[in-house]
């Protein structure tokens, strides 16, 4: 009966773990995708173009895109949250890096440049929101 009690106990516990985690993670990434879209929406109300080589972007790209990568994301703090000895830690550079990487395409495009700007701008807007949540769901291993 003890077993059974703390076997109980420990599901729970578990069960409300992972919420804890995947939970924000996954309101972080609505509210990323809402914010990068915002962010769009103004600049292309402010006049910028929101074309690449001639084709325009949806407002809608920028929502499903947002959410594709931030759900990459999730799942990448999901792995280190299992295998990682400091996950935070781990996670934290591996997506600022990863932040970084992603602008170097929207530098190199053929748009003009207050499109980059703009598309930069979306991909430093979802990184500022989702990272840090999800970093503070992240806590060393012990043991």
């Amino acid at each position: 009966m003890t077993t059974t009690a703390h076997t109980t106990s420990t599901a729970r516990t578990s069960a409300a773990a992972a919420a804890a985690f995947w939970r924000p993670a996954a309101l972080a990434a609505v509210g990323a995708a809402a914010a990068t879209t915002a962010v769009a929406a103004v600049a292309h109300a402010a006049g910028v173009s929101l074309a690449i080589e001639g084709e325009p972007i949806p407002l809608a790209g920028f929502a499903q895109l947002t959410l594709i990568f931030s759900i990459i994301g999730i799942v990448l703090a999901a792995g280190l949250r299992r295998w990682a000895g400091n996950p935070r830690v781990a996670f934290v550079r591996t997506t600022v890096a990863l932040t970084a990487l992603s602008l170097v395409p929207d530098a190199i495009i053929d748009a003009s440049v207050d499109t980059k700007l703009t598309l930069m701008l979306t991909h430093v807007v979802a990184a500022v929101i989702v990272i840090p949540v999800i970093a503070s769901r992240l806590v060393p291993r012990r043991g």
